[in-house]
Parts: structure tokens; C-alpha cells; sequence
């Protein structure tokens, strides 16, 4: 699968990107995990977003790196997310390889912190990350937070 990858800061997203960028988290997040959240939390302002987009232009993978010192002291990818539509596919493979290697370009050799929804745990570690804190409960999803070194 091809996927043609965009890095924008949230001030370069175009009102259609922005909306789509929305639209997929909550199809994702809220309506398939069925888990009511407040999805808009003030980060996306400082973010980068990263954009996958298939070869008719849609919106099939995405996710946030944010800076460091705004949801850990470190750099972190948030928002994770490809369409139900390119799963199993290594659509999300590829967005996790892609935002890691944007992590480098734009802040150099970096430690990593995510929080990890529990259940892909092992997608994550197959990156490289590893298991940085106990099991804890967001929006009341087991998360983990996980480092990448």
C-alpha cells in the first residue's frame, strides 16, 4: 500500500485537513471504542500532525507528535489512529515508523514517551518501546505509558 505522508503544524492545516483529521479520531476513538471523550484538549495547537493519505486522497492514518513538556517531559506520539477501512493492511505500521522517523528530523536522537492504550502493548514494543509504567485507567481504558530510547 502507498501511502503519501504530510507533516503540518496545526497553524498550516487547512480547514478540510482539520476536519478530517477530527472526523477519523472520533470515528475511531469515540464511536468504535464507544468511549465519549473530550477529543479537542488543547495540544493539537502545539502539535505536529501527521497525515497518511491513500491514492484516492483520503485520510487513512494519523497521529500527533507533540513537543516535549506538554503531555510528558519528553516528546511523545498521541492520537494514533488509522481508518477501519486500511486495518491489517500495515497502515499503522507505517504511520509509527514514519512519525518516529519525523521525531528525528525534527528534534534529533530523542527518548520517546507514549500512552499506550494496554491491549497494543505488543504492536508497540515491536517498535522498540518498553513498558515505563504501572496499568492505569484514561477515560477509562487500561493505558500504559511506554519509552523509546
Amino acid at each position: 500500500m502507498k501511502i503519501n505522508w504530510e507533516l503540518k503544524t496545526f497553524n498550516e492545516l487547512s480547514v478540510m485537513e482539520l476536519y478530517t483529521i477530527l472526523q477519523l479520531r472520533a470515528e475511531v476513538f469515540v464511536v468504535e471504542q464507544n468511549c465519549p471523550y473530550l477529543d479537542t484538549d488543547g495540544k493539537d495547537l502545539k502539535c505536529f500532525h501527521l497525515m497518511g493519505y491513500d491514492e484516492k486522497a483520503a485520510l487513512i492514518a494519523y497521529s500527533r507528535i507533540v513537543p516535549a513538556g506538554i503531555s510528558f517531559k519528553e516528546v511523545s506520539i498521541g492520537r494514533v489512529v488509522s481508518s477501519p477501512n486500511v486495518r491489517n493492511t500495515g497502515a499503522g505500521r507505517a504511520l509509527m515508523q514514519k512519525a518516529i522517523e519525523e521525531i528525528k528530523l525534527k528534534f534529533g536522537e530523542t527518548p520517546i514517551r507514549i500512552g499506550a492504550q494496554l491491549y497494543l502493548q505488543k504492536f508497540y514494543e515491536s517498535f522498540g518501546f518498553v513498558l515505563a509504567s504501572d496499568e492505569y485507567l484514561e477515560d477509562n481504558i487500561p493505558h500504559i505509558e511506554m519509552l523509546l530510547n
